[in-house]
């Protein structure tokens, strides 16, 4: 073939380009052309270079109109994209921390993009089974520990004197060389109490108390004179053993019966914890579903028997440790949290608010023989401070119109109240009286605590 001849048969297949698709021509050239270039004679060869040049920018002319067509496709795959993933969260949790963060799968039309149509999750541990435990015949004397930490200035002296009945483990949570003592002074009296089990898991009295170093404070209840002397004589080991756990507090405020809501997003001052516990508790339960509410009276004071320590393993108490160890919370802020977790680790319950009359009678003997009998004696300090309060604006009173008179301005034009006569010792014996009434009150339930038939009677009373 001369290269005329070559130069028109190209001329042709290049006007054929114009009348057909470009995958055709393509296919055409591809396997005919330029297998027959192959075949063409050197003097041919570097001409056709040029041929086949000028075929590829006609090829890539009519592929240009395609890129437009190309873009748009991508544009609409990506906007599906986004509208299928998007359909998902309606279906999350709209507060931050609550809920399952990934819905369950469901099918598709086509079926064929899901794995599975369902997620099976098994749990990180076994659950504790909590059973009621059986108290010991009357009289039996029950092996009993106090746990409490302190630090080096804090004074304990006062339960050798006041409860030599009990055995004590002091930690000292800032002294390392203290023959008790935490792997870290973190997370207020959580590390201490966590420690003591762990390191003594093998080891249990029949009852353990964890408490504050304090005798006197505002979270001993006033009926026990806030003294926790005072609570620890007068607990009551049945009550322990059977119920498993309790707190050792029976008043309600606070705590009680609706305190912390998990997820809340408003910061209460009095309670900053509040906010970072839906997070938490994703943690330390992993488990678990976070609760609408947690509650339980207040202040991380309690009992537990050996039987409940020993439903659950040892390693889940490393685990709450560990986790006090390496949260990036702060101290204060740990210890808050935990403070309303006590109740769900031994009882799994999220809200524990006995009724303070069953708890006193119950729990320390106090039965005064019903709600209503309870509810009257507690309206008698309300009643009480009325009248005290009412007795000082008489005094205050009295005193304005004695310095009037000392000054001489007292008279028709003083504008002064002058106070009823008579009326500050009329309301100083009915205080007395008020008093009275209390403490013959509270000796009958002390009284009437005595006796197992009318506590348990009481105690019925749910």
């Amino acid at each position: 073939m001369s290269i005329a001849q070559f130069e028109l048969s190209v001329s042709l297949a290049l006007r054929k380009l114009s009348l057909s698709t470009t995958r055709t021509i393509h296919v055409v050239s591809a396997r005919g052309f330029y297998h027959d270039l192959t075949t063409l004679p050197q003097a041919l060869r570097t001409h056709c270079v040029f041929l086949t040049l000028s075929i590829s920018i006609r090829l890539m002319a009519p592929t240009r109109r395609f890129v437009p067509l190309l873009g748009f496709g991508f544009f609409f795959f990506l906007l599906y994209g986004i509208y299928t993933l998007s359909k998902q969260w309606p279906r999350m949790s709209q507060t931050v921390g609550l809920g399952e963060l990934v819905a369950t799968p469901s099918a598709t039309p086509s079926g064929l993009w899901n794995i599975t149509s369902a997620i099976t999750k098994e749990p990180y541990a076994p659950r504790p089974h909590y059973i009621a435990g059986a108290p010991r015949p009357e009289g039996y004397e029950y092996t009993k520990v106090l746990v409490v930490p302190r630090t080096n200035y804090e004074d304990t002296s006062w339960m050798e004197f006041e409860i030599p009945e009990w055995q004590f483990a002091v930690y000292v949570v800032d002294d390392p060389s203290a023959p008790l003592h935490p792997p870290k002074n973190k997370g207020h009296e959580v590390m201490v109490y966590l420690s003591y089990i762990i390191e003594h898991y093998d080891e249990l009295p029949d009852i353990i108390a964890f408490m504050h170093s304090h005798q006197f404070a505002w979270h001993n209840d006033d009926l026990l004179n806030g003294d926790a002397a005072e609570v620890l004589q007068r607990l009551r080991p049945e009550r322990v053993i059977r119920e498993g756990y309790m707190n050792l507090r029976c008043g309600w405020g606070p705590g009680c019966p609706d305190w912390l809501h998990p997820g809340t997003l408003e910061e209460n001052e009095s309670k900053q914890e509040e906010i970072m516990l839906a997070r938490s508790w994703g943690e330390i339960f992993p488990d678990d579903p976070i609760p609408d509410v947690l509650a339980q009276p207040c202040c991380a004071q309690f009992a537990v028997s050996r039987e409940r320590v020993l439903a659950i393993p040892r390693a889940r108490f490393v685990f709450y440790r560990d986790w006090i160890l390496r949260t990036e919370l702060s101290d204060y802020i740990s210890g808050r949290i935990w403070e309303y977790l006590w109740h769900v680790v031994f009882t799994g319950q999220n809200v524990v608010c006995p009724k303070e009359h069953i708890c006193y009678c119950d729990g320390y003997g106090v039965c005064f023989g019903g709600e209503d009998e309870y509810n009257a004696f507690r309206n008698l300090d309300s009643e009480r401070e009325s009248m005290e309060e009412e007795l000082r604006r008489w005094r205050s009173r009295a005193n304005v119109i004695e310095a009037a008179r000392h000054r001489g301005t007292l008279g028709e034009k003083s504008h002064l109240t002058i106070p009823e006569p008579g009326r500050d010792v009329e309301l100083e014996e009915q205080i007395a009286q008020k008093e009275q009434l209390k403490e013959d009150l509270f000796s009958n339930a002390t009284l009437r605590g005595e006796d197992p038939h009318a506590r348990a009677l009481e105690a019925a009373m749910r």
